[in-house]
């Protein structure tokens, strides 16, 4: 079913994964529902970092770098050391038994905008109308007699949950921006020539990372406060996450070893 009246998006700017989000509505998208897909995180495939939200340190480090990148220090886990290529993801749309996938994987196609009505910020459900499960013949509706179905109540459950966790991330990363704790950190590679010399180390990746050295010369009450708030627990996820550098970066030159690596 198309409309030809579509009011403008409500998700400012570009959010990984979605090319065309709406507010969920019956009006809209009253006949509109979701197929399952045979290749379910396929629209992954070309990411190569994926925010995280800091409850998911713990099992995501079991698997990725975590690392802290731009102004904001976003979270992300990392997936390749390659752009536009995701290591985890086979051809069938799959993640490894075992491998941890994100929630902000597992909530597409479904969003939360944030949208200021009368000054008031509220939270809006939106659908990526584009994505490739959405279907004008739906195995599972989004709406059952104009009412949202109980599969969509568990979907806006799950990003209700997903926006109360990014929130604790802000707060998170507030606190360790606000104790200067951050500093800036590189990931370089050595190959080896075909004598078996070293050659010229290749930068992977430039991030920041909580400062073990500025950790320690905090205050006895700072440091107290990182433990009651689970915060240290947090830093220490991402400090052991980041020994899958080395695992990453063997699996891509494995796959494709004459092709450059970097730009993660």
């Amino acid at each position: 079913m198309e409309t030809t009246s579509i009011p403008p998006s409500p998700v400012h700017g570009e959010v990984l994964f979605y090319k065309n989000p709406q507010p969920l509505t019956p009006d809209m998208h009253g006949g509109l529902g979701l197929n399952p897909s045979s290749t379910p995180f396929a629209f992954a495939r070309t990411a190569h970092a994926v925010p995280l939200i800091v409850g998911e340190f713990a099992p995501a480090s079991l698997s990725y770098p975590i690392i802290f990148a731009g102004a904001d220090r976003q979270p992300l886990a990392v997936m390749s050391v390659r752009m536009n290529e995701n290591l985890f993801i086979d051809e069938n749309g799959m993640f490894p038994e075992g491998v941890y996938i994100p929630a902000f994987i597992r909530r597409y196609p479904f969003v939360f905008a944030h949208v200021t009505d009368q000054d008031q910020e509220q939270l809006v459900v939106c659908i990526d109308r584009e994505a490739d499960i959405v279907s004008a013949n739906p195995q599972v509706p989004f709406f059952e007699n104009g009412e949202p179905s109980a599969f969509t109540r568990q979907c806006m459950e799950f990003c209700s949950n997903f926006e109360g966790e990014r929130r604790k991330t802000e707060g998170f990363v507030n606190i360790l921006k606000e104790l200067d704790l951050f500093v800036l950190r590189e990931v370089t590679f050595t190959p080896r020539n075909p004598d078996g010399s070293e050659g010229q180390p290749i930068k992977v990746s430039d991030h920041f990372s909580p400062d073990e050295e500025r950790i320690k010369a905090l205050p006895d009450s700072a440091i107290v406060e990182l433990v009651k708030t689970g915060a240290l627990q947090q830093i220490h996820a991402h400090w052991a996450s980041l020994q899958n550098w080395e695992r990453l970066i063997n699996e891509t030159l494995k796959r494709a070893p004459q092709t450059p690596i970097g730009n993660a």
